[in-house]
């Protein structure tokens, strides 16, 4: 280690004492948050319900959802985070500023948190600034940003600073992240808007088309979750949903097997499986035959659909296998790096502004 290193290193352990190290996971729908020393302290829907007549947050998270498709005309909740970016910055300030508040409740100190955030491949570095500078509003004093498939990979602990292939399949709500690293930095990657958000469209669709039925995104979400399977189990699973019926208007309900799901977001998995094929079809051999090897790690909510993982291995020919706790891989990630930002600088994103010009 240079001087330089171990001066950065005193300076980060002294100043440590006097501020928290806060690791983001900035999700389309749920925003997850660590506290060095204290963990996960903070699992909540990424929706902020706004008052329009006085512009003022009326809930933010777990309280927000519950108001989805409830809310009288003056009241709106929102998802500030489309698609894996920000759509509303001063929307997104409030929601930081609320959970980062709330993950402090009891334990601020003197100077403002430092902050890593996880966020999609590829993002802009028009995007990256608004995750800045939402950051920064919110009260971080200092932003660090690093792309989700990379942040993954560390979570679940694979050995990305070595010279062989990692790859990681990262299906969150808006986006899915595909990924492989080698030597501590993304070698190939492709961000898809497939994934849980599109499944749940997917599956409106479906039943406004072949049962004439009219659901909301939160049914169907809430459908996924219990019987969403990709190929079929032993026992075929249903539930019952309720909705609108388009042909009567009246309130209808109606008996949704696994193979109704199947059905409906099927065309949405192939493109899936396209997309990974494509990423291994853009890298190197040597990095292919290292990922044969070792195998697709899943992280993300969308790991957690029946049958996915023994699909993709079907479909690729490369094993596929669920990370441990994936819904919690990303954030798990953020806060390793914090715990060694030096060993990490390498994987985060810089802005244009933190570039040095060249002579």
């Amino acid at each position: 280690m240079g001087f330089m290193e171990t001066l950065r290193t005193y300076k980060d352990r002294i100043l440590g004492l006097f501020s928290n190290d806060i690791g983001i996971d900035l999700g389309t729908a749920n925003t997850l948050v660590y506290v060095k020393g204290r963990g996960i302290v903070i699992n909540e829907p990424s929706i902020v319900a706004v008052n329009q007549k006085t512009g003022q947050v009326v809930a933010v998270g777990t309280e927000a959802k519950q108001m989805l498709g409830r809310t009288p005309a003056h009241i709106l909740a929102v998802q500030p985070v489309v698609d894996g970016v920000i759509s509303d910055f001063e929307v997104t300030s409030e929601m930081l500023a609320y959970l980062i508040g709330k993950a402090q409740a009891g334990h601020t100190k003197l100077l403002g948190p430092r902050v890593v955030v996880g966020v999609p491949s590829g993002i802009t570095s028009v995007e990256m600034r608004a995750v800045r500078d939402a950051a920064r509003s919110a009260g971080a004093r200092e932003v660090h940003i690093i792309e989700e498939p990379m942040a993954a990979a560390i979570g679940i602990e694979l050995p990305v600073h070595e010279p062989r292939g990692n790859m990681v399949v990262d299906i969150g709500g808006g986006t899915t992240d595909i990924g492989i690293i080698s030597l501590g930095g993304l070698v190939n990657a492709r961000n898809v808007r497939i994934a849980g958000d599109k499944f749940n469209t997917d599956i409106v669709s479906h039943v406004r088309n072949e049962f004439k039925m009219l659901i909301g995104e939160k049914t169907a979400e809430e459908t996924k979750i219990a019987i969403a399977t990709v190929t079929p189990g032993r026992l075929p699973l249903e539930v019952i949903v309720r909705g609108r019926d388009l042909v009567t208007g009246l309130p209808r309900e109606l008996r949704v097997t696994d193979q109704d799901i199947r059905n409906a977001i099927g065309h949405s998995i192939e493109e899936l499986v396209e997309s990974v094929k494509e990423v291994l079809e853009t890298t190197q051999p040597e990095i292919v035959s290292d990922v044969m090897q070792r195998g697709i790690y899943l992280a993300g909510g969308g790991a957690l659909i029946r049958g996915i993982p023994e699909f993709l291995t079907g479909a690729l020919g490369v094993a596929v296998i669920v990370a441990p706790d994936p819904l919690t891989a990303v954030v798990r990630g953020t806060a390793i790096v914090l715990n060694d930002l030096d060993a990490y600088r390498d994987a985060l994103l810089k802005s244009d502004d933190e570039l040095v010009p060249t002579e």
